[in-house]
């Protein structure tokens, strides 16, 4: 009697857990919607792909779990070791901006939680993402492992130096400000290719970076705020 009352509390407890999991996944579907209807569409954001991606990749598993109930707030968010993930908006224009094709190659520079890098992976191709950061790095590796994220390589290295091995890319996004335009990345673009890029040190703008038979033309897209982007990981070590 004892033994069938343990199995059946025990099944109780499990369809509690199951159904509160549930109602956690509807939540952040739902806000999800919002964050795509009141922050995206309402500021022009319209490539239908971007939204529909924006509305299907659980942001909230790429955020720490004391601040997931934040996750879809219309900002950027701390991810430990002095890194942030961007505002939904900055993610949703830049992969706009890029303009991609299913069939493209993609470089990201700036892994960090590997949210930018899961969005790209709905869109296109192939996507290849350098961290600087060796931890950043093991997380963001085992969790878009975990979330089937087959179509994304990754490597950690310094990204400024691009990924020569792998180029040419028809697409470059770069999740961190250096000064100026790095001349490596700008090499490693397709004839035709875009990179959207964040450049400028207390002053930021973001732009359009397209690779011409006559050369490199940049168009300046908006004022951003970003972490700097550096050549070493100890350049960017803080505590997380």
């Amino acid at each position: 009697m004892r033994k069938r009352l343990a199995i059946a509390t025990g099944f109780f407890i499990f369809a509690i857990l199951i159904s509160s999991a549930l109602a956690q996944e509807d939540d952040f579907s739902l806000q999800r919607k919002k964050m795509v209807e009141e922050q995206l569409i309402s500021r022009g954001i319209s490539d239908e792909r971007v939204l529909e991606v924006m509305a299907k990749v659980p942001r909230h598993m790429f955020v720490p779990e004391d601040i997931r109930s934040h996750a879809y707030a219309d900002t950027a968010l701390r991810i430990g070791y002095g890194q942030t993930i961007s505002q939904p908006y900055i993610v949703a224009f830049m992969t706009q901006a890029a303009a991609l094709k299913p069939d493209d190659r993609v470089l990201e520079i700036g892994t960090g939680s590997g949210y930018q890098a899961a969005i790209l992976a709905e869109i296109v191709k192939e996507v290849y993402s350098i961290e600087i950061l060796e931890p950043l790095y093991n997380e963001s590796l085992a969790r878009l492992e975990k979330l089937g994220y087959a179509n994304i390589t990754l490597k950690c290295a310094d990204g400024y130096a691009g990924w020569k091995e792998k180029a040419p890319f028809d697409a470059i996004i770069v999740t961190a400000a250096p000064a100026e335009i790095p001349q490596a990345l700008a090499e490693q673009l397709a004839m035709g290719g875009r990179m959207v890029i964040p450049v400028g040190e207390f002053f930021q703008s973001l732009f359009l970076v397209t690779r011409t038979e006559s050369g490199i033309e940049k168009q300046p897209l908006l004022p951003v705020r970003f972490v700097p982007m550096v050549h070493s990981a100890g350049e960017a070590k803080a505590q997380p």
